[in-house]
């Protein structure tokens, strides 16, 4: 099997690099002496001639995130028209299989938590990203049903490791400057993933006969607080760490004063996700736990 991999310099991309694909990787990259296929750009208009020669599956991991100064139009391009450019094509040059990595976002910013979101639930993509990416599983669908390559979808909870981006990131950055933290009172309940677990589902989603047509939620099937996740970040990296148990209003007050509402009710908001599918169609379960996970963090300072 040959796998032609988008994003292979990202931080979910870097977790496959291991393994022998084709991987994508933007012209001003320098070759580690893997197979490479160099583009501009990601974008409707890339120019994919010879990225599927032998190709049997793509794993499309490439698009645009959470970035400052990036509107609308920018989610529309990168993460929606581009995709389905590259799944047109890649049909056409009789790819069998496109793996998609969605997000959670699609069903929603957060879950109730009697009612995890699951693949049936009725997606809610609440901001320009989710959004563009549940444009983006419309149109695969759509493409899949008319040429047969097979499609699966896969829409990850926050993803965890070493040199992960965004809320994570920051979070083990807090947790390296400060002994203490302010979550002692706060009990949510979320899914995580990480990315040494999702890494495994893709190579399992990429081959398994039974996961075409599927949209799958993947998680390290280990609900934690905000507390109980922070306090995993500090044992994997080594250091001590002392939960204050403030009110839950005087964080989101304080969240509000400095602009960091959003992050606030990401990190306190409950986020469950029903992945029982994955192992009743894959037979597949997290090979790691989070506590393996977080061991990585500080093999990798």
């Amino acid at each position: 099997m040959n796998i032609l991999l988008t994003g292979a310099s990202g931080f979910i991309g870097q977790s496959l690099s291991s393994f022998s694909f084709r991987n994508v990787v933007r012209n001003n990259h320098e070759a580690n002496g893997k197979s490479h296929f160099f583009i501009d750009d990601l974008n409707s208009k890339t120019n994919w001639d010879g990225a599927f020669e032998s190709i049997d599956v793509v794993v499309h991991l490439a698009g645009l995130a959470h970035k400052l100064k990036v509107d609308n139009n920018d989610f529309h391009e990168c993460n929606y028209l581009a995709t389905l450019h590259l799944a047109k094509l890649a049909a056409i040059s009789g790819v069998k299989r496109f793996v998609f990595i969605s997000t959670i976002g699609v069903n929603g910013s957060y879950s109730n938590a009697k009612e995890p979101f699951s693949p049936k639930s009725i997606p809610k993509p609440f901001n320009y990203f989710s959004q563009s990416k549940y444009n983006a599983e419309i149109g695969l669908r759509a493409i899949s049903k008319k040429t047969g390559m097979e499609l699966v979808i896969i829409r990850p909870p926050l993803v965890y490791g070493p040199n992960a981006p965004g809320n994570f990131g920051s979070l083990v950055r807090l947790i390296q400057k400060t002994p203490v933290l302010p979550f002692g009172s706060i009990n949510n309940s979320r899914d995580f993933i990480s990315v040494q677990n999702l890494a495994d589902l893709i190579l399992v989603c990429s081959s398994h006969p039974a996961a075409a047509g599927h949209t799958f939620l993947p998680s390290d099937s280990q609900r934690v607080s905000i507390k109980d996740f922070t306090n995993a970040i500090s044992k994997g990296i080594g250091t001590n760490l002392i939960q204050l148990p403030v009110p839950l209003f005087l964080m989101l007050f304080a969240g509000k004063l400095f602009g960091k509402t959003k992050m606030i009710e990401q990190l306190f908001g409950n986020l469950e996700v029903n992945s029982s599918n994955l192992f009743e169609i894959l037979d597949w379960t997290p090979p790691y736990s989070m506590e393996e996970s977080m061991s990585f963090l500080k093999q990798k300072k």
